[in-house]
């Protein structure tokens, strides 16, 4: 199943010494349990983005040991580069991937926030979802004034540091600690290579959606420049001294020899591009998206260039879909897409079940032929590969060293005359091929016309019973491994009376882990076996014999789990435990009973004598 996983992506202000960041890189990687997936360095802005995952407790080491390193090593009086940072670490964010809530990821910030300001008494600020105050939470108002700017704005009450010294740190500056949702950079491919259809898409579809306003506007002014609008309505773009006809071409402009949105360059220098006096926008489609159109030389055609800062409220296949009406509407093809670094497992396995659905297919099928659906129905290969296992994070694991057998050498090493696997492996096998069996009798409903009316039902039969089925499969394993602990305790040495207590108590919790997991195993089963009863009131007459086969796989994983309970109890002292776990076995063995005869009744009335 899957693993807790937390990705973080500090940004560091140095991107042209390799030496420098070579020692940083290290020191994330070197502190244990934490994969580094990409370092992206730019040599105009002198900024490195360095993205890693890991579990919670570790990614919260790798995440600190990174600023030590660079406070040590970046002297921010002497940095020069076109993007915005208040520090040698800028930004440090936490976001949640995988069995990780929002709410954790802030905890996280707050913690590592704390011991950046005590410990390396950098002055830390919190942003977006762990935000102190509402005024914190866009990062471009936290950076307002930059470096240049700190050592008077930290002197203001309003921006007291959360964390850290209310003082300036000459060399290292401050650092911005948050919590934010996983951004996922995507991209949408024409069939064309006119920038216009790319734009014009990209403002019916992200949140700020396309400037309306028209006439004379009043100018903004950031240290005494105009840096958008004059009085006779023309479009001055500020960084240089280009004049547009029009926002749009302002727009263009400035992301063509600029590099970047027109927009977040204002927030990044404290202005709000929506003021009055500035433009106005109609609202796009969607909320959390950024869009803009360009074309890729290398790909020959034009594409919308999209972030989605949270997936969870605009999602990547909704993106699509929408870009493709539009497409439509202005005679374009849209030819398909293209994701740049990493996307969630959550969001990908999404636009899978969108996509069965929208076909009447049915949902409950295996994690990677769902992870395919949507790599296809989306054109993920349009222009670049698309492998499963670099470009989706949080993958469920994909089992241990006995699943990953071929049937023949499973069989093997169970006929072997080592004591493992045994009856608790084979047990958790055979339900796993009970809730296989179910599942691909509803698979095999969907789709006839008898069964339309069922659809959501088969779907949500055939979706439980891979579930129950994936978690049989992981417990192949985790049941040879559970005895580990008994073995661990047996070998602990009994030399003091101090000595034999702690042995005693590993042991007993040992066999208690011994005893749960087949356990698990065993409830697992009778789900699997209720499931069968509940298909066998759908499935068709010539179906029937798969049904009854998978329900008695599943009654034997539940007896065999059961037997392994069984043995296991005599060895635990606590008695409290063994009264709880015996009444759960007559309750199992009950139910075992029950869904086999209601199945056979029901198999038995299809079949001839």
């Amino acid at each position: 199943m899957s693993k807790s996983i937390v990705e973080c992506v500090p940004n560091f202000s140095e991107g042209r010494d390799s030496k420098i960041l070579a020692e940083i890189v290290n020191s994330i990687e070197s502190s244990g349990g934490v994969e580094v997936l990409d370092v992206d360095s730019g040599h105009n802005t002198n900024r490195t983005v360095v993205t890693f995952i890991g579990s919670p407790d570790d990614v919260e080491e790798a995440a600190f040991q990174g600023v030590s390193t660079a406070s040590q090593l970046i002297d921010m009086r002497k940095h020069q580069g076109e993007h915005p940072r208040v520090g040698a670490t800028d930004v440090l964010p936490f976001i949640p991937v995988s069995n990780v809530s929002m709410e954790e990821c802030v905890t996280m910030a707050e913690r590592v926030g704390g011991r950046i300001g005590k410990d390396l008494e950098i002055p830390v600020y919190l942003y977006e979802q762990a935000a102190s105050s509402p005024g914190r939470r866009n990062l471009a108002a936290v950076r307002v004034g930059e470096y240049e700017g700190l050592r008077e704005k930290i002197k203001d009450p309003l921006w007291r540091p959360d964390y850290g010294p209310s003082v300036h740190n000459p060399m290292a500056g401050a650092t911005c600690v948050g919590a934010r949702e996983f951004l996922i950079a995507y991209n949408i491919n024409l069939n064309n290579t006119d920038r216009r259809y790319a734009n014009d898409i990209a403002y019916a579809l992200r949140e700020r959606g396309r400037w309306k306003r028209t006439g004379n506007i009043e100018p903004f002014y950031y240290k005494g420049k105009v840096v958008q609008f004059s009085q006779d309505g023309k479009f001055p773009c500020g960084p240089c001294d280009f004049i547009a006809d029009s926002f749009g071409d302002l727009e263009k402009h400035y992301s063509e020899e600029h590099g970047g949105d027109l927009s977040e360059r204002y927030e990044s220098l404290g202005i709000n591009h929506k003021h009055p006096s500035g433009p106005v926008f109609d609202d796009g489609s969607f909320k959390e998206v950024k869009a803009i159109g360009w074309v890729i030389d290398e790909y020959d055609r034009a594409q919308i260039s999209i972030n989605l800062t949270n997936y969870k409220v605009s999602s990547p296949h909704q993106v699509l879909e929408a870009a493709r009406r539009e497409a439509d509407k202005r005679g374009v093809v849209v030819t398909g897409s293209e994701l740049i670094g990493l996307i969630p497992f959550e969001a990908l396995k999404e636009a899978g079940v969108y996509y069965r659905k929208r076909a009447m297919k049915s949902t409950g099928i295996p994690v990677c032929d769902l992870l395919e659906t949507a790599i296809q129905s989306m054109g993920l290969r349009d222009v670049s590969p698309f492998d499963i296992e670099d470009k989706v994070i949080g993958l469920p694991a994909s089992g241990g060293p006995l699943v990953n057998l071929n049937v023949t050498n499973f069989v093997n090493e169970v006929s072997r005359d080592t004591p493992a696997p045994g009856g608790g492996s084979v047990a958790a096998l055979a339900g796993a091929l009970g809730g296989a069996l179910t599942s691909m009798v509803a698979n095999l409903s969907v789709g006839k016309a008898e069964y339309d009316s069922e659809y959501d039902r088969l779907c949500d039969i055939s979706c439980q019973a891979q579930t129950i089925k994936d978690l049989l499969v992981a417990g192949v394993d985790a049941d040879t491994m559970a005895f580990d602990s008994v073995l661990a305790g047996m070998r602990m040495p009994q030399d003091s009376e101090e000595e034999r207590t702690l042995r005693l108590a590993v042991i007993e919790d040992g066999y208690k882990r011994a005893t749960l997991v087949p356990l698990e195993t065993a409830k697992l089963c009778r789900r699997a076996m209720e499931l069968a009863d509940e298909m066998a009131d759908l499935a068709s007459s010539t179906m029937m014999s798969d049904i009854g086969s998978g329900c008695l796989m599943a009654e034997a994983g539940l007896r065999s789990a059961i037997y392994n309970v069984r043995i296991n109890l005599p060895h635990i002292v606590d008695l409290k435990f063994q009264k709880e776990v015996q009444s759960q076995i007559i309750e199992l063995l009950s139910n075992a009973e029950r869904f086999r005869d209601s199945v056979g009744e029901k198999v038995e009335a299809t079949l001839d004598l």
